[in-house]
């Protein structure tokens, strides 16, 4: 189904692999979909769950959270930090009724640039076929949007 609707992905990627591996997706020339907007972090460990839940008010369909693999975080544990949060910050996304492909955490070595690519492909997939997220609705319970005071009219005598 392609209506033309093009989600936007928001990145944190590592700054010592992910990211990288998006570079080297770009040097590479691997096409990839033009969906992801990167924010390279020092380490996934850096990313609270509050960058992701603002992403995603401010308009953001999906996340991706992409770091070195499990065993090889140059901050030594700053990925198994990283996992704990994301289990932890998708059960809470699930309850507000966001579906668990809009935040995904994703693997790369510096090496990696086409399993990046891949994946961000994958995700744009997912979140086409899922649609826009529509954060007032889906967490706010459709909560109509603020209505500007109303001037009452008054007699001029």
């Amino acid at each position: 189904m392609d209506n033309g609707y093009q989600p936007i992905i928001v990145g944190f990627l590592c700054n010592w692999c992910s990211y990288r591996a998006a570079d080297l997706a770009g040097t590479a020339r691997i096409h990839y979909a033009p969906t992801m907007r990167p924010i390279r972090v020092m380490c996934t460990a850096r990313i609270e769950p509050e960058f992701v839940l603002k992403a995603l008010r401010e308009g953001a369909d999906g996340v991706m959270i992409a770091g070195c693999h499990p065993g090889e975080c140059h901050y030594v544990e700053g990925n198994i930090k990283a996992l704990r949060r994301f289990t932890l910050l998708r059960a809470m996304l699930r309850q507000f009724g966001v579906e668990d492909q809009r935040v995904q955490l994703v693997w790369a070595a510096a090496s990696e640039g086409k399993q990046l690519a891949e994946a961000v492909d994958r995700m744009t997939a997912e979140l086409r076929a899922l649609g826009p997220l529509r954060w007032r609705e889906t967490v706010l319970g459709d909560l109509p949007a603020p209505a500007a005071p109303k001037l009452e009219e008054t007699e001029v005598g």
